[in-house]
């Protein structure tokens, strides 16, 4: 019954032209503002899930690492015990260290993981190898597989064409020596360059990957010392339920990560990216709001002579108050439902022909990426129904205590 007063007197003729206005107005703003929050967050999302799925390329489901130091040991027993809990589809071995590379006069500095042959099954850094291949060799024999950036830094051939480039690589030795000697806390391998991948800038520039032996060998590692442990989980085993239970099993000498918490703070910044854009547009509902005051105040002026007849035939002060309530509610839900459907339009035409195209093509894809969630669906809505209904309230609550007065 509301609502069908709040959409009579939404529809009927105001005796000032400026009431109708002001109420279009009202509806306009809340659907671009709508609209606006729906198309922002659903290509943030887009961004989001593509920055995700390049780090996931590279980063493993579940990651072992020493509580302490840069190493630690894990025995066959250990490693048996660890394929055997449930959900866990491979495991891969790695050693790790900051390393020197020189290919003749150039130099650069690299983050060098030794993998052993597991790797592949679980990372997606193979996949992403576009020129040569991912072939980390033996101990006597290494290949090298290198980021774009590396490459490019480097001056690194890897077309089997030509000769592949032979590279140096420079190492910290684990065993201490003579402060006299420092030489002799370093060794040096030749590698050769058998691929290069491209994942992100952030791995193009830094990594290089080789074989686990070669780097063991190199740095005098034990053979059961390793710097981490990456594994990888079935589709439908819980990150967290897995980390808990390797935690329990391996003790307090180990940190056991997510590949979430192997990048805190890229994860971190993103929500918080999320929710500062869904702040700033939610001040574009605020502005709609002092138009919907405006509009409903003018309406309440409108109708004293009909607030007077309602309270005339019985109507208390709630069913009034209730009356203007809805008023501006409608005005919300229209606007809302306005901008949702818009949005959707807008978005869809995106994923189906991307419409509008990024600038300067330096970046993986060439089009703004979208994805809709049913959560900012609810939440910019929600949003929009709460923000109206206060603006409402002080309109409704002054045609509610409106003096019955008929002339």
């Amino acid at each position: 019954m509301y609502v069908t007063f709040a959409w009579r007197y939404f529809k009927a003729k105001k005796s000032a032209n400026a009431i109708n206005i002001i109420a279009w107005v009202t509806v306009g703003v809340i659907t671009f503002a709508i609209a606006c929050q729906i198309l922002v967050l659903s290509v943030f999302n887009g961004f989001e899930d593509l920055v995700k799925s390049l780090y996931a390329s590279f980063y493993a489901d579940i990651k072992i690492a020493p509580a302490k130091g840069k190493t630690f040991t894990l025995t066959p027993q250990q490693l048996t015990l660890i394929k055997l809990q449930q959900g866990i589809n491979a495991v891969s071995l790695i050693a790790e260290e900051k390393a020197l590379l020189q290919n003749e006069d150039l130099q650069t500095i690299v983050y060098l993981k030794g993998v052993d042959n597991n790797y592949s099954n679980v990372t997606g850094v193979a996949a992403k190898t576009f020129a040569g291949e991912f072939n980390t060799g033996t101990i006597d024999d290494p290949g090298l597989i290198v980021g774009s950036g590396i490459q490019n830094a480097a001056a690194i051939n890897v077309d089997a064409a030509f000769e592949q480039s032979k590279l140096t690589l420079i190492l910290p030795k684990k065993v201490k020596v003579a402060v006299n000697d420092p030489l002799q806390s370093l060794s040096e391998g030749i590698v050769k360059a058998t691929g290069v991948f491209a994942i992100q800038q952030d791995f193009d520039n830094k990594y290089a990957i080789t074989n686990i032996d070669f780097v063991k060998q190199q740095m005098g590692f034990d053979a059961s010392e390793y710097s981490a442990a990456e594994i990888k989980l079935n589709d439908k085993t819980d990150l967290n339920t897995a980390k808990v239970q390797l935690s329990n099993m391996l003790g307090k000498g180990y940190v056991v990560e997510t590949k979430y918490q192997q990048n805190t703070s890229l994860y971190n910044t993103m929500k918080l990216e999320k929710w500062f854009i869904y702040a700033v547009l939610t001040l574009i509902l605020f502005i709609a709001a002092f138009n919907m005051v405006s509009a409903l105040t003018m309406l309440v002026l409108e109708k004293q002579k009909d607030i007077s007849v309602l309270q005339s035939m019985g109507a208390d002060k709630g069913m009034v108050l209730k009356i203007f309530l809805s008023e501006g509610l409608l005005l919300a839900g229209i606007g809302t439902i306005t901008g949702i459907v818009l949005a959707l339009i807008i978005c869809f035409l995106q994923v189906k022909f991307k419409l509008i195209k990024l600038q300067g093509g330096s970046f993986l894809i060439d089009y703004f990426p979208v994805k809709l969630q049913a959560s900012d669906f609810l939440l910019v809505a929600l949003t929009a129904i709460i923000i109206a209904f206060f603006a409402s309230w002080f309109p409704a609550r002054k045609a509610a205590r409106q003096l019955i007065e008929l002339r």
